[in-house]
């Protein structure tokens, strides 16, 4: 079969990070055209799929690349039960990647709590919970996940509206481990230009999110009840295209390239200081940390930081950058100071060297005088 020029780019693009996963031919008969025969115990790819043209183009073309390496593809839907009729919307999904050959293929319905953290991460998280579990149940090498350059540059501008910093400007990795199962995302040099293009090409029919807002005129922004995602790609990102003269989208998705390649190294240092700085309790229930502040101290402030941010999220979640600059001060700006309060009903408190972080000990007799 010919394939087109965005054809062969996404094929290249799903090689490329398959490979950089560790995967790759599963057998040299496979280096031959012609049928071959594929092994029941193959490892197995997982898309997740939405019945949105991304993942469908990614169904698509990871069938293509499996089929050509000796490796099993499969897909994963989730419904998350949030707008009317998400279930046929599921069940078209899942019919669209059996006919493209994809097996197995599964479709997950979740219940989505929402929290303070709003619609769209609880969904977020009910999804990658799902996913997770169908790629234990099913014995998954890696799940395949459909974000784009475009959802990239997308996040960038998200992370910058909500929290900045370096983390927010490297964007999402092509790779990451949640809940045990190894996450891979090849089109994010891929725009969603391009997965229009090879759906069109295929003759596959997708469905759009009705939340995206396409059903409003270019030039009419999104109400702001609409998910600050949509509101994004709709409106501030034709707004710095138009404003800057060229793709932003590009620009900002290589910017994160760039920054993820450095924050992995910065991450890397964290570990190491981590591990030489912080004690965790073992099977601590509520968690407790101890912090060597003396050692911490001599480290540079960027690592600071992010070791204290780390401990926080691990033992009082909730924290944010308020908590972790008045931590770092019992490190560096110690002076004697009373200790600082955190979320969770914890604590820091330095005493000598040692900063311990745990459940306050007020908080603590409460909770004991009320069990007995």
């Amino acid at each position: 079969m010919a394939y087109s020029a965005t054809m062969k780019q996404a094929i290249g693009a799903v090689r490329a990070q398959l490979a950089s996963a560790g995967f790759g031919m599963a057998d040299s008969r496979f280096a031959h055209h012609g049928v071959h025969r594929m092994d029941p115990h193959a490892p197995l790819l997982l898309v997740a799929c939405s019945g949105g043209r991304d993942s469908l183009a990614l169904a698509a073309v990871t069938h293509t690349v499996a089929s050509a390496w000796g490796m099993r593809c499969g897909a994963a839907i989730v419904d998350h039960g949030m707008q009317p009729g998400s279930a046929l919307v599921a069940q078209r999904a899942a019919a669209q990647c059996e006919r493209l050959g994809l097996a197995p293929v599964l479709v997950r319905t979740v219940h989505v709590r929402v929290g303070g953290e709003g619609a769209e991460a609880a969904a977020r998280d009910a999804r990658y919970e799902a996913l997770a579990a169908a790629a234990r149940e099913t014995d998954t090498a890696a799940v395949l996940l459909g974000h784009t350059r475009d959802d990239q540059a997308e996040g960038v501008l998200i992370g910058l509206i909500r929290t900045g910093g370096v983390d927010a400007v490297a964007g999402m990795p092509a790779q990451q481990t949640v809940h045990g199962v190894r996450f891979v995302r090849p089109l994010l040099t891929v725009s969603r230009a391009q997965t229009t293009a090879i759906c069109t090409d295929l003759g596959i029919e997708w469905w759009d999110d009705p939340t995206n807002g396409d059903a409003f005129a270019p030039d009419e922004p999104l109400p702001a009840d609409y998910p600050l995602r949509s509101r994004v790609r709709h409106t501030l990102l034709p707004f710095l295209n138009e404003f800057a003269g060229r793709d932003m989208t590009e620009r900002l998705a290589q910017g994160a390239r760039v920054a993820r390649r450095d924050l992995e190294w910065l991450d890397a240092c964290t570990d190491r200081v981590f591990t030489e700085c912080v004690q965790l309790e073992p099977g601590g229930d509520p968690c407790e940390a101890r912090i060597d502040a003396t050692r911490l101290a001599a480290q540079p402030q960027a690592l600071r930081f992010r070791v204290i941010a780390r401990v926080l999220t691990i033992c009082a979640p909730g924290s944010g950058a308020a908590h972790v600059d008045a931590v770092e001060a019992l490190v560096s700006q110690w002076h004697g100071q009373g200790p600082v309060q955190l979320p969770s009903k914890h604590t820091a408190n330095r005493k000598k060297h040692v900063i311990r972080v745990c459940e306050d000990v007020t908080h603590a007799n409460r909770r004991h005088s009320r069990q007995d």
